[in-house]
């Protein structure tokens, strides 16, 4: 009974594992300890505290590339703001994201929303959105005329550059700027021209604070968000559980095989969300048979991320087609990369098929035909473009592909005749 009661614990904590680390690699997740942009993180640290503890009105643009971390970065300052209970319940936060609010009047009554004042709003009607804006900070206000601090956080930034008139930036900024209501305006974006979609007048009311990060993670702290995205927590509901597979990743982070792997993903993309991409795969193998990660896994997984669009489409090509290929990669190398056209590449198929008694021997129409397929993928370019005269036989053509790509989609290509190989080969050689 015991070890039946065993088996039943340990299948539920896998499946509490599994759920807990899709929910990680598929969402925005903040770990304890934010790793990289730690003088960045100090900085806009600094600044809510000081909107916050002395009612000190900030703007402000956080610059980074697409998937850099501008969204974690904040989340984890919040969460490290708001551990003191007393400045949890003194902050107000609202949340835009220029894909969702498209204009100004959808934008304000959000903030009604999140600041809980849509029945104090009502169907209350003023003339101008600086109007209704100043309503509803008002109407935070307490009665000795104090009001509470207010963190704006607007994602997309440069989608609100686009709001007619800019007129929500305008009164955000112009709020700030006044010191009426101590409120932060902090825009996160991945334009690095940002400052240039801003009117005059928006810029006149900002405080031209910019924020940039780059990602310039070393390979160790590399390794760290690895473990970290793995990790179970202390207050895992199996406590034994969690200690032995934090043990396992601590052996497999250090496995060379999985060294190896991160250190090309490395050299690849320093991407985080190529780095949790990478992990979505060895996790969701995990199961009642699988229950553990491997190193297989992870070779597998990054075979997958790593696949070669082009390499792709040479494992559906036809082997009339891998042929004309292979001809093509002789007459590159015989020419010296020089450019070549369709008819001496089907006098080198026809030389290469008229010695192999095996090899079928098709119609030149139906090789032109093949031909044009492979310029339709692109793997074959004319070089000088379609509106030429020339009949397409004479067209000088190069060819797209590398003499890697080509070896590594022989080897795994089905059913592909040995001496087709051997011609290949003897291509590179």
């Amino acid at each position: 009974m015991p070890s039946t009661k065993s088996t039943v614990d340990n299948m539920d904590a896998l499946c509490a594992v599994k759920t807990l680390l899709r929910k990680r690699l598929g969402q925005c997740w903040v770990p304890e300890k934010f790793i990289g942009f730690e003088k960045e993180e100090k900085e806009i640290y600094d600044l809510l505290k000081r909107t916050v503890s002395f009612g000190e009105s900030n703007s402000v643009v956080v610059i980074g590339a697409r998937g850099i971390g501008k969204s974690m970065l904040l989340k984890s300052i919040l969460n490290n703001i708001c551990e003191d209970k007393k400045i949890a319940q003194n902050l107000l936060q609202v949340h835009l994201n220029g894909l969702l609010q498209t204009d100004d009047k959808i934008a304000l009554k959000e903030i009604a929303c999140q600041l809980q004042l849509e029945n104090t709003f009502g169907n209350k009607v003023m003339g101008s959105f600086a109007e209704n804006l100043q309503f509803l900070l008002e109407a935070l206000k307490s009665g000795d005329d104090s009001s509470k601090p207010i963190l704006f956080v607007l994602e997309e930034f440069d989608l609100f550059a686009q709001h007619h008139n800019q007129t929500l930036l305008y009164n955000l900024f112009d709020v700030a700027q006044s010191a009426q209501t101590p409120i932060c305006v902090l825009g996160l974006t991945c334009r690095m021209d940002i400052m240039e979609l801003l009117e005059k007048r928006v810029k006149s009311r900002f405080s031209h604070r910019q924020i940039h990060l780059f990602n310039q993670l070393t390979f160790r702290q590399y390794t760290e968000i690895f473990q970290q995205y793995l990790h179970l927590p202390e207050k895992f509901i199996n406590p034994k559980f969690a200690l032995k597979w934090n043990s396992g990743i601590e052996k497999i982070s250090h496995d060379s095989t999985v060294e190896d792997l991160l250190k090309r993903q490395f050299s690849i993309n320093k991407d985080i969300r190529k780095l949790k991409s990478f992990l979505m795969h060895p996790v969701c193998r995990l199961s009642e048979n699988h229950p553990t990660l491997l190193v297989s896994d992870f070779i597998d997984s990054f075979k997958l991320i790593t696949t070669d669009s082009k390499s792709s489409l040479l494992q559906g090509l036809s082997i009339l087609e891998i042929c004309l290929i292979i001809a093509m990669k002789h007459l590159t190398e015989i020419y010296d990369g020089e450019p070549f056209n369709f008819e001496i590449v089907y006098s080198e198929y026809l030389r290469f098929a008229r010695n192999r008694s095996s090899m079928q021997i098709f119609n030149k129409s139906v090789v032109l035909k093949a031909f044009e397929h492979l310029q339709a993928l692109e793997l074959v370019k004319p070089l000088d473009g379609t509106s030429t005269r020339t009949q397409k036989e004479y067209r000088p053509v190069i060819l797209l592909v590398h003499p890697i790509q080509l070896k590594e989609v022989l080897q795994k290509y089905p059913s592909c005749p040995t001496e087709i190989k051997h011609w290949a080969i003897s291509s590179f050689a």
